[in-house]
């Protein structure tokens, strides 16, 4: 895959709508793939920035992630959804460092979750660039790498 910034200028050429998503994907399951169909629906492009090693150690504990970054980016390739996947940034939890990411990427769209947290915030944050938060799927709690890991854990198999 072509770096982000190559990226960003083809699609910016092409006069593309781009929808962009966040998050860990480190055990990748059914729910993960929901979600990313449907937010691909929503633009002609869809950019995914993965959480760093470091930041999922700071928000999800110590032992995770399972997969470390370069692991998750390939399985997220693998599935051949997103149009492009890539790190973000280490240092990545204040507003301000949410607002440069979305200065940058100028996306049309961020497709979240229903239990997306700080989705005011996101909003407000993605209104200054004329970009829109959208929902696109239902939190189902049933399904989480969170809850697999634990089972795997239970069963002597993590």
């Amino acid at each position: 895959m072509q770096n982000l910034t190559d990226f960003l200028a083809k699609r910016q050429a092409k006069h593309q709508s781009l929808v962009l998503v966040t998050g860990v994907f480190d055990l990748l399951h059914q729910e993960h793939l929901n979600f990313l169909r449907k937010a691909k629906a929503v633009a002609d492009l869809l950019l995914v920035g993965l959480e760093s090693d470091v930041r999922v150690k700071k928000m999800k504990g110590e032992g995770r992630p399972i997969n470390n970054q370069a692991k998750r980016l390939t399985n997220l390739q693998k599935l051949q959804i997103a149009d492009q996947v890539f790190i973000l940034p280490e240092e990545f939890s204040k507003p301000a460092d949410h607002q440069r990411l979305i200065e940058q990427i100028r996306p049309n769209f961020m497709a979240v979750s229903s239990n997306t947290a700080f989705k005011k915030e996101k909003e407000m944050i993605l209104a200054q660039f004329g970009a829109k938060l959208v929902v696109v799927h239902e939190f189902n709690p049933e399904f989480s790498s969170t809850k697999i890991i634990n089972k795997l854990k239970q069963k002597g198999s993590l």
